[in-house]
């Protein structure tokens, strides 16, 4: 890949000047995520409740309701947000500087419009000292330039994580998007259970948390920045952290354990300005990962394969 090919793949995404948007943007993602929460029957650790990266932006998949089906997608191309049923109506709201107020306001009455009639808690999650959607009249921003970098991130970002998971054969979420916490995550299972969670995550019901967690992870994930990390970056943590975790030596060099989060960190910054990117991101989380599996002495042999292959079956 050319540098100017990676420029474009990678893009430079510093926080300090679009995090004014990124916070605007966070809630109105809870907004459409606690749509699907509401109208989804709940699934293993939170996963019914996750947006997915398509092609233009982040989107539900389709959500069952009232004998139709519903989709609801950022795009981040041409700034709109779509609402669409399987009978062929839709309604479209322009992305644009706007309050999460106005937008919440918006989004309901487009459900409205389309027969979708559907209530959410409209207190936002996993973040201190939030108002209520209807009363949120401080977010406002919206930098189109910077949402598409955010966007581009997340595109390359679940192209290696989604190749990164095709070497587990145990239980592994898919690659997805967390709107409480506003990151892309994916999450390889060990089989067995976990102590209980302590809980305490601001903005979210401890029993959610310890669904979440009732069963060993390694979870690695992409978040672009805030509170004691003011810059994009990729995480990886093990829950419950084996002896001997933050000790570990991982790659790249670029990649430390933070003692504030309770997991490794690597800037996105080191993997924008690597040689091979891909290779970057693909070598911190093969390698936080052995780190968290041989520690936490995990059977290996019966959870893992090679790397997939587009076209070629699993040797069995």
């Amino acid at each position: 890949m050319s540098p100017s090919a990676d420029a474009a793949s990678w893009p430079e995404l510093p926080y300090a000047a679009w995090k004014d948007t990124c916070a605007t943007l966070q809630l109105w993602t809870q907004v459409v995520g606690k749509v699907r929460l509401a109208l989804t029957p709940w699934l293993n650790h939170s996963w019914h409740v996750t947006l997915y990266v398509t092609a233009r932006g982040l989107a539900t998949p389709p959500i069952a309701v009232g004998g139709r089906d519903l989709a609801i997608e950022f795009d981040f191309i041409d700034h709109v947000l779509w609402l669409r049923t399987s009978d062929g109506h839709f309604r479209q709201l322009m992305l644009r500087p706007v309050t999460v107020a106005e937008f919440y306001a918006d989004v309901m009455v487009a459900l409205s419009e389309l027969g979708i009639a559907v209530r959410i808690n409209e207190m936002p999650n996993e973040i201190p000292g939030a108002v209520r959607f209807s009363e949120d009249r401080v977010h406002a921003s919206y930098d189109p330039e910077f949402t598409n970098r955010f966007f581009r991130v997340l595109l390359r970002s679940r192209d290696v994580f989604a190749h990164f998971r095709t070497a587990f054969l145990g239980k592994v979420s898919p690659v997805h998007f967390f709107w409480g916490s506003f990151d892309l995550a994916v999450t390889r299972f060990s089989g067995r259970k976990a102590p209980p969670h302590p809980g305490g995550v601001p903005g979210l019901p401890d029993d959610v948390a310890r669904e979440a967690y009732s069963h060993e992870v390694s979870s690695a994930g992409f978040w672009p920045g805030g509170g004691p990390i003011d810059y994009p970056a990729f995480y990886s943590y093990a829950y419950p952290g084996p002896d001997g975790f933050a000790a570990a030596q991982v790659q790249p060099a670029e990649a430390f354990w933070s003692k504030d989060l309770g997991e490794f960190i690597l800037p996105y910054d080191a993997v924008r300005k690597a040689a091979d990117p891909d290779a970057a991101l693909m070598a911190f989380l093969q390698s936080t990962y052995d780190a968290a599996a041989d520690l936490a002495k995990w059977d290996r042999a019966a959870l893992e394969c090679k790397l997939g292959v587009p076209g070629k079956v699993r040797a069995v």
